[in-house]
């Protein structure tokens, strides 16, 4: 099987944005590109195959993102020079945050103390410095204005660091598998990235948009432009899926060559004679790249930092009950949708049931009831529970959402015992088992169990990241350890103003991963990682600068 290094990977990746160049020339202009980025001559590359470690003249980059989706974009934009000052005319609505921002006009805010600036600001994430950038983009939007930013970029070109991100799918991420015909949660300027403003899109699309809601469809060609428009192409990677992120370690006296264990999880470690100290270096990342014939084509090439930019959409929630895997029971809004277009519920006199209370469920419903397919809706809250995401959302600004939580609400089979034609909710209902003559046994709070028969079964309870590429699957990085990680209930430890994990070295995380479900707050991870990343990456070519240092890794 043929191997893909990083060179010749990156490389073929480089050809499809340059001129008719022969492969070796766009081979060693990919090896000198990175290797002045990286102040130093870059001798060769190694396949996977050899056993080698990143510090043997060698091309590590310093920061491999995985996760195209606008967490990933929005750090690819940073890390590539762009960076926000202050408007000359600007001034913010928060009198003492416009003052902290003008003691340092003539800094970027990357270059600022995130910290101060973020001290005593309050909004809709638990991350301070994403409640500082969302300010800074979106003043008091919260509070219904619609105020400009307070920021314009400038790419300086030296603050450039050397990146690739790593997607399965073209820029975008989860956009581009989206059910089409919902419209998003948040308004369209909410979900644009710094320097191109979605109106400014939408306008050489020729579509007509006053900042409303819009669909997933338009996000993610939106997303797919913002990389072009920005010139960051080059740093892009499609069709890409990571088997494996792991430490590399070696001896400090660098007699013994071999690549190591990586289950090992301390900084420095005593091999078993107590005689050689092992050292963690960088991060190795394995996986391969899908080829237009379907073959894949493994890779492996290493990092000094890496940055989880996957969000939560790649595991769908599951009930953990006898039957779920019963080809009926279906768990995507895509599945779901296919099934109705290739007229699978066509003239079925059996209801569909959809099981959760959050708005996917809600778009299910919806998706249904506009088809003319009668609906059994089950979730375990009470239609009274506060926390519900109906509660949250203004019944102007989001009409067809309360529609279906007015139907939750009086159209309940505690209402009346019969099934309604076309709706019936059983709220405080746990569903127990699926049987195969698609019938489904449900339990009420009080222990009453009930048959319901059914014609599809949709299960619509949340998605949770699959970071199986880490060791244990990320369990270790959660604020509990040893439990997978989830956006709410355990997101990966960061510090929150660097967003590097607080329990694994070099290793950075932004976006759902962290609490951030809304691209509006997710920019903040951008930033914080940037920040940190360049204070590093100036400490090491001052380092390299006095002939103290200049190893693998970051300082």
């Amino acid at each position: 099987m043929p191997v893909w290094c990083c060179r010749c990977s990156l490389a073929g990746h480089f050809r499809s944005y340059s001129g008719p160049e022969t492969e070796g020339q766009l081979l060693n202009s990919f090896v000198q590109y990175f290797g002045d980025s990286l102040g130093r001559k870059v001798k060769r590359m190694p396949l996977i195959e050899e056993t080698v470690l990143p510090g043997d003249s060698v091309l590590t980059l310093p920061v491999v993102i995985i996760g195209n989706g606008p967490s990933g974009i929005c750090l690819s934009y940073l890390l590539s020079g762009y960076r926000p000052y202050l408007s000359p005319e600007a001034i913010h609505p928060n009198p003492i945050l416009h003052t902290k921002l003008e003691e340092a006009r003539h800094l970027s805010i990357v270059d600022q103390d995130l910290e101060y600036l973020s001290e005593g600001l309050e909004g809709r994430s638990s991350n301070p410095v994403a409640v500082l950038f969302d300010t800074l983009l979106h003043p008091d939007a919260d509070f219904g204005y619609d105020y400009p930013p307070v920021l314009h970029w400038k790419l300086e070109q030296h603050n450039y660091i050397p990146h690739i991100v790593l997607g399965k799918g073209p820029p975008g991420g989860a956009w581009h598998s989206m059910e089409g015909s919902m419209l998003t949660i948040s308004f369209g300027d909410w979900m644009e990235l710094p320097g191109l403003t979605f109106k400014e899109w939408a306008a050489t699309k020729r579509r007509n948009t006053k900042s409303d809601r819009v669909m997933p469809e338009e996000i993610a060609c939106y997303y797919k432009h913002y990389v072009k428009v920005m010139g960051l192409q080059k740093n892009f990677r499609d069709n890409v899926y990571i088997t494996s992120v792991s430490r590399l370690y070696r001896g400090k006296d660098d007699e013994d060559r071999s690549q190591l264990n990586e289950n090992i999880s301390t900084q420095h470690l005593e091999m078993e004679d107590g005689q050689k100290s092992l050292i963690k270096r960088n991060w190795e990342v394995r996986g391969y790249q899908r080829a237009t014939d379907g073959s894949h084509v493994p890779f492996c090439l290493f990092a000094e930092n890496v940055a989880l930019a996957t969000g939560t959409f790649d595991s769908p929630g599951r009930l953990q009950v006898e039957g779920e895997d019963f080809p009926f029971v279906l768990h995507s809004m895509s599945d779901f949708g296919a099934a109705i277009s290739k007229g699978k519920l066509r003239g079925k006199a059996d209801p569909v049931l959809i099981v959760g209370a959050g708005l996917t469920a809600a778009d299910a419903v919806l998706c249904a009831y506009n088809n003319n397919i009668p609906v059994i809706h089950v979730f375990r809250r009470r239609v009274t529970d506060t926390s519900l995401i109906f509660k949250q959302l203004p019944k102007k600004l989001y009409p067809e959402y309360h529609k279906v939580y007015h139907m939750m609400c009086t159209q309940s089979h505690t209402v009346d015992s019969n099934l309604h034609s076309a709706y019936t909710s059983f709220p405080e209902h746990n569903v127990l088992s699926f049987k195969p003559e698609m019938k489904c046994v449900l339990q009420s709070a009080s222990g009453l169990k009930k048959i319901l028969k059914f014609s599809v079964a949709l299960v619509l309870i949340g998605s949770h990241p699959n970071l199986f590429f880490l060791k244990d699957q990320g369990h270790s990085i959660g604020h509990h350890s040893n439990q997978p990680i989830t956006c709410k209930g355990n997101p990966i430890e960061i510090d929150p103003y660097t967003y590097e994990c607080t329990k694994e070295a070099n290793l950075f995380a932004l976006g759902p991963l962290v609490g951030d479900n809304f691209v509006r707050f997710l920019k903040g991870g951008a930033l914080g990682i940037a920040r940190c990343l360049a204070i590093r990456q100036k400490k090491k070519h001052e380092l390299i600068e006095s002939g103290d240092g200049g190893g693998d890794g970051v300082p």
